[in-house]
């Protein structure tokens, strides 16, 4: 499947990893679910079963495994909508029917192979539509049980990451990042976001495999430059001065990352151009992106960036990396 969003892009590389499957598995499911499931035996497969359509909502990993020493599977959903979606449980019997189908047609197995299913939550509110299938079909409490019994059910785990608290227990350094992350990134709260992020660099700083960690840390500010537009241009410069500080390739790393700071701007203000479609919204992206990257406007330069033809706003937003004082955004201004 490629990759169409920052949350997609982040979930993969850190949960295709063995070690990090191994230690939500351990830590996270129930003692008595987790007993059953051998987590030495867990293969990472390729395949993706997420709708093409949903895929901006959701991501998908699915590892081979044994339950009660059975050929089995672990799946993982991973929910990142700002609200969540009640109809999870009937999007996730489609993906595990469509492995099945797969394992079927493959002709891998006489007998199709158990699926144990877990959904990752990342929403804004808490998760309030249950864990069963049953709970989506109307009238099926009151139904008597020897007429519930031709009725297809099943649960699904659901780990929601605001209820992580990452000192309770020392987990894989990439598991505890991405928890903390996903937990802390859309805060309104500034401070515990910068504390999250300054934190996630320490983490990655005391891995012994520092090939690893930098390649980790471009994908990790990727997804926090794209997901969180509350940051502003000097928390950005302090996050890469202190990198730059701290990491013996410092210098090369700072560069990538603020390379990468400049483009997701130029990005979110071209995306928000196009998604309104009008000049008036592509002027306001243009106001903001200036007030960011460069200084806050007078509201005589504001008037007279709501005056400019979209042309020359589209200019502005793809040289705003090069902008570097009021002056030089004025020689774009006719």
């Amino acid at each position: 499947m490629q990759i169409q969003t920052p949350h997609d892009k982040i979930f993969k590389e850190t949960f295709s990893n063995v070690d990090v499957a191994k230690d939500f598995i351990t830590h996270f499911l129930p003692p008595s679910v987790r007993e059953m499931i051998d987590v030495t035996s867990i293969q990472p497969q390729k395949d993706s079963f997420t709708n093409h359509d949903l895929q901006e909502y959701f991501s998908d990993l699915l590892f081979r495994t044994k339950i009660q020493d059975k050929p089995a599977y672990v799946y993982f959903l991973f929910e990142h909508k700002s609200y969540h979606d009640s109809y999870t449980a009937l999007q996730l019997l489609r993906y595990m029917v469509e492995i099945w189908e797969t394992k079927r047609d493959n002709k891998e197995e006489n007998k199709l192979p158990i699926i144990f299913p877990i959904v990752l939550y990342h929403g804004q509110t808490n998760w309030y539509a249950g864990t069963y299938f049953h709970q989506l079909l109307e009238g099926y409490k009151d139904l008597p049980e020897e007429l519930q019994k031709y009725v297809p059910d099943y649960a699904f785990f659901l780990y929601d990451v605001s209820d992580y608290e990452d000192e309770d227990m020392q987990l894989n350094v990439f598991l505890r990042i991405i928890l903390m992350v996903f937990r802390d990134i859309r805060k309104d709260d500034m401070q515990a976001v910068l504390d999250t992020i300054y934190r996630s660099i320490d983490y990655l700083q005391q891995l012994q495999d520092q090939h690893a960690a930098t390649a980790y840390l471009e994908t990790l500010f990727y997804y926090i430059f794209r997901v969180n537009r509350q940051l502003t241009k000097e928390q950005y410069y302090d996050i890469i001065d202190h990198i730059e500080s701290n990491y013996q390739e410092g210098s090369e790393l700072a560069m990538t990352l603020a390379e990468i700071f400049r483009n997701e701007g130029k990005e979110e203000g071209r995306e928000e151009g196009k998604a309104e479609g009008k000049a008036e919204a592509l002027a306001n992206t243009t106001i903001r992106l200036i007030t960011k990257f460069v200084a806050p406007l007078s509201e005589d330069i504001k008037k007279q960036i709501h005056e400019q033809e979209i042309s020359t706003l589209e200019t502005i937003i793809d040289h705003i990396d090069e902008l570097e004082t009021i002056e030089d955004v004025k020689q774009y201004l006719k």
